[in-house]
């Protein structure tokens, strides 16, 4: 059982399962410290290969923003909910940048001793593949033990 667990997740099928193995490696009382990595290319989503004028591409980001937040908001919510009800002190962190740096970031700044995360998704499956790789967080924190949760048979 681990106390001070980090939770690399952001709502897919894969990292929800992550969200329920960090649950359950969890002693009661221990701190699930929530990292949500929003990929910088949604930045530079403004769609205007298709739109035409700059009052509409704002438009057009400020509700992709919107959406993106309430998605956010409502993750949150949801592993926060899961945490309180496993007697669990919950924090959590979003950021914006490329997942790998922004999970080695979480890492050095903080004293974990779980990491706690789901595998890429599988070829086939619709979404976006994640290229993310291991070996420098590894690198990073060698005394930190890493666990990658299978994606979720359906």
């Amino acid at each position: 059982m681990s106390t001070n667990v980090l939770l690399a997740s952001h709502g897919t099928d894969g990292a929800k399962a992550a969200e329920k193995m960090a649950l359950q490696v969890c002693e009661k009382g221990a701190r699930l410290h929530h990292l949500l990595v929003v990929p910088s290319f949604w930045k530079g989503m403004t769609g205007d290969d298709w739109l035409n004028n700059g009052s509409t591409r704002d438009t057009f980001r400020r509700y992709l923003e919107d959406q993106l937040s309430q998605e956010v908001d409502q993750h949150i919510e949801r592993v926060s909910e899961q945490a309180k009800q496993n007697k669990l002190t919950y924090t959590r962190e979003v950021v914006v940048g490329e997942p790998e740096q922004c999970l080695l970031d979480a890492c050095k700044n903080g004293q974990f001793d779980l990491i706690v995360m789901g595998s890429p998704r599988p070829k086939g499956k619709q979404g976006l593949r994640s290229t993310m790789s291991v070996k420098p967080l590894k690198s990073a924190k060698p005394d930190v033990k890493l666990l990658v949760v299978p994606y979720p048979d359906e």
